[in-house]
């Protein structure tokens, strides 16, 4: 398997990007291929052990920069790294993308631009995910991000693309899925909400239907997939980082403020070791943007080589799941039936 990584994404590239490449080849064996301005790539490759490793590089002069229109900048710079990687994958010469780049210019490169895959079809709009922390392990919610402004049917669509995800990828059979509203009523929410549910309603038979989950309930568990706008799943998934964030620093500082609490903490170093691990948006590396053609992952901004391992380690899954085509084809049986309800 290839893997391609715009090596210019981060904000402390190329440096923990090509780190987290070298560490990815090392973990799962697999080929990586680094894009972006080659000296630079290189000479942070010089320290690295890559005996055994198959550590390719492609050069791409332009970088996408967070101030940049997204679309744009794509059209425009025709050698920057997220648009050389996503030609690299369109053509068949990488399995997945993994950037941690711009998330609006790497959405804006699968669909505009010299290298743009396109969506699968059927699909409207892609969407953004990510895993959530819940007491029986994670939970899947999207779009994060993509999609400020959207319609009930895209909604529907995220909802089938989740169902798909948790299920081949995280290893839930029949995902229950709900929609994030302001109360677990179908009668509650804005009219989007409202619109959706009675939507999702509609395709019982596909999709496991739980309702709908409030803000407090993302983290408990009551659904496999959570479906909301982008707008409303961005602004919720970083207040909810931000929350840990802060929960971990006022721990650490309540426990060093009381010589006994710090003896406590000793015996209990393993537990908030683990706790910390399962905050830690480094540990599950990235989100995957659901309904392009091809397994395409976005990591964090201020990802570090950790996060760059394991957010490759999500590429790898996706490909070995086959998502696409199991949301090409559930798309597609879809069509199907709608144009045979339509005949009749």
């Amino acid at each position: 398997m290839r893997i391609v990584l715009d090596a210019m994404g981060s904000d402390h590239a190329p440096g923990v990007d090509v780190r987290g490449a070298v560490r990815a080849a090392r973990r799962f064996g697999h080929e990586m291929v680094l894009v972006g301005r080659e000296q630079a790539i290189r000479a942070e490759l010089e320290g690295l052990d890559t005996d055994g490793l198959t550590v390719s590089v492609v050069d791409a002069n332009e970088v996408i920069e967070m101030g940049e229109h997204p679309a744009q900048a794509v059209r425009a710079k025709k050698d920057a790294s997220i648009v050389v990687a996503m030609r690299l994958l369109r053509d068949g010469e990488a399995d997945a993308l993994v950037s941690a780049g711009n998330s609006g210019g790497v959405l804006a490169a699968t669909l505009v631009g010299a290298g743009r895959i396109g969506r699968v079809p059927g699909i409207d709009r892609p969407a953004i995910s990510t895993l959530v922390p819940a007491p029986d392990g994670w939970g899947f919610m999207l779009d994060i991000g993509a999609n400020a402004d959207c319609r009930p049917e895209w909604l529907v669509q995220f909802a089938i693309m989740g169902s798909i995800y948790a299920e081949k990828v995280l290893g839930k059979p029949n995902p229950r899925v709900a929609l994030l509203s302001n109360g677990e009523e179908k009668t509650k929410g804005n009219q989007l909400v409202q619109e959706t549910h009675a939507l999702l309603e509609k395709h019982a038979a596909r999709l496991n239907l739980v309702g709908n989950v409030e803000g407090t309930d993302i983290t408990e568990g009551l659904a496999d997939v959570i479906v909301t706008d982008g707008f409303t799943g961005n602004v919720a998934i970083k207040t909810a980082e931000g929350m840990a964030s802060m929960l971990m620093s006022l721990l650490r500082s309540e426990i060093k403020s009381r010589k006994l609490a710090m003896l406590g903490a000793l015996l209990a170093k393993p537990a908030f070791r683990a706790l910390a691990s399962r905050l830690d948006y480094r540990e599950f590396g990235g989100a995957m943007l659901l309904g392009v053609n091809h397994p395409v992952i976005i990591a964090h901004g201020r990802s570090d080589e950790l996060a760059i391992e394991n957010a490759i380690g999500v590429a790898i899954s996706a490909v070995e799941a086959d998502v696409i085509s199991n949301i090409r084809e559930h798309m597609a049986a879809l069509d199907k039936e709608t144009d045979r309800v339509k005949r009749q």
